[in-house]
């Protein structure tokens, strides 16, 4: 079999639901690609860590956010979705029940809490991810 030259990310979709208003939380990057366009937190995988703890090690390095539990969500690998190469990443979402003071750390230039209804354009295919834990976050809440 020849060898793959795949890397595997983590991405996390962090809910705070204020009075019916749900918000999701966004780093601004700080490096390219898509240098200063909102996203995701998330990163590369270490290679000996499990995949929910790479999550929120990203989580945290990228916000300051600690996390609990995740719930894994889905991986998301369409070839493109990220300019530097075959990248598949395997998606959680998680819900907070106050809005966290967050800061951008890391490769992040900032963190911030975004109203759903109020979206900037998102870098990768972090739409398509948002909409997806967005589906699972309202369909628990139903």
């Amino acid at each position: 079999m020849a060898r793959q030259n795949i890397s595997v990310t983590t991405d996390c979709v962090i809910f705070f639901s204020n009075n019916g208003r749900p918000k999701v939380l966004l780093v601004k990057r700080k490096k390219d690609p898509f240098k200063d366009q909102w996203a995701l937190p998330g990163g590369f995988l270490e290679d000996e860590e499990p995949l929910e703890d790479g999550a929120k090690r990203e989580l945290e390095e990228e916000t300051g956010l600690k996390v609990g539990r995740l719930k894994q969500l889905q991986a998301f690998g369409t070839p493109g979705r990220d300019p530097r190469g075959r990248t598949i990443s395997i998606t959680f979402w998680g819900e907070v029940t106050s809005e966290e003071k967050v800061e951008g750390n890391d490769d992040a230039a900032d963190a911030r809490w975004f109203l759903l209804s109020d979206l900037p354009e998102l870098a990768f295919d972090h739409s398509e991810i948002l909409q997806a834990a967005r589906e699972a976050f309202l369909g628990q809440n139903d």
